[in-house]
């Protein structure tokens, strides 16, 4: 028996011995870390030195890439250190530290892809009053509430976690994961059951709600709509509904590997499934709205040739 508050580490198992192959397991990881950081910064600041870009619409963005960096920092460092790691541990308090930087970016993402689908549907559905309906201010009530609710709903799950009595401290992942310790619970876990599906009630299926309800709005004003309304919908939706299903897809295949028995699936792609949406989405979200959202675009290109 074991306190989780009084354990001094975690085993991770899932790391495999990859021998020679870590040094271009790292290099690669390296490499990746420092595109994201690039892409994101790169994109926060051309967001936050043109004025003509403070408007709703790119204030979302913003408050977006600002997630992704968050996100990745909160993995990245961690994974480097544990690829050239011969022994996977990882102390307890670093371990509870990192499931809430993880659980936190997950759903600040979620709440701003919901927000953002908003703003899109008030902005297709009513052009006219966009400008009244969605003001500068009313941005920065949403981009707050999409921060401060989830770093506070995730403060009283890591709470519950740390009040559970242990019967071991081996991790078959690649990364501190609530679900994974829970599991490791000799005592009575029916509080952080109940906690955990309100949790994804709040996190996960109101803000899925609110995006497939405005989705079906903006797709009924599209087909009643002139071909000029359909192409601005396109145009608008299609980097937002891409950055949307790349998340979802690696999110699902994260609650198969948490949830089911996955031993009979390769540990390498196992591992890479884990990953996808903590790798991939910080990646993919600002290529994405860089290549496919002309005014970011241009700004993008004067500030890195000096063109436009």
């Amino acid at each position: 028996m074991m306190n989780s508050t009084e354990a001094s580490y975690f085993i991770l198992t899932a790391y495999s011995d990859t021998g020679v192959l870590k040094n271009l397991y790292f290099l690669i990881i390296l490499a990746l870390y420092f595109c994201i950081i690039g892409a994101n910064v790169l994109l926060i600041v051309v967001i936050c030195v043109n004025r003509s870009l403070h408007e709703p619409m790119y204030l979302f963005l913003c408050s977006l890439f600002v997630n992704e960096l968050y996100g990745s920092t909160g993995l990245f460092p961690f994974l480097l250190v544990q690829i050239l790691s011969d022994i996977h541990t990882v102390s307890a308090p670093l371990c509870f530290l990192q499931v809430y930087s993880v659980y936190t970016y997950v759903c600040v993402e979620f709440f701003n892809l919901a927000v953002m689908s908003y703003d899109r549907y008030l902005a297709i559905c009513y052009p006219l009053q966009y400008n009244t309906r969605m003001t500068s201010n009313k941005a920065y009530f949403l981009i707050a509430v999409s921060w401060l609710l989830p770093f506070l709903a995730i403060v009283v799950l890591i709470s519950l976690s740390v009040s559970l009595t242990l019967c071991g401290n081996i991790l078959n992942t690649v990364y501190c994961g609530n679900f994974s310790i829970v599991k490791l619970a000799c005592s009575d876990t029916r509080v952080n059951n109940i906690y955990g599906l309100f949790y994804t009630v709040i996190s996960i299926i109101i803000p899925l709600l609110l995006i497939l309800y405005t989705y079906m709005r903006i797709l009924r004003v599209c087909f009643s709509g002139s071909k000029q309304t359909r192409q601005k919908a396109l145009s608008t939706c299609t980097p937002h509904l891409a950055s949307l299903l790349n998340f979802f897809f690696g999110g699902f295949f994260q609650i198969l590997q948490s949830r089911f028995d996955m031993s009979g699936v390769p540990n390498m792609l196992r591992v890479l499934l884990s990953l996808y949406f903590l790798t991939c989405q910080p990646l993919f979200t600002p290529v994405l709205y860089g290549l496919k959202m002309s005014k970011i675009r241009i700004i993008c290109k004067c500030l890195l040739y000096g063109e436009v």
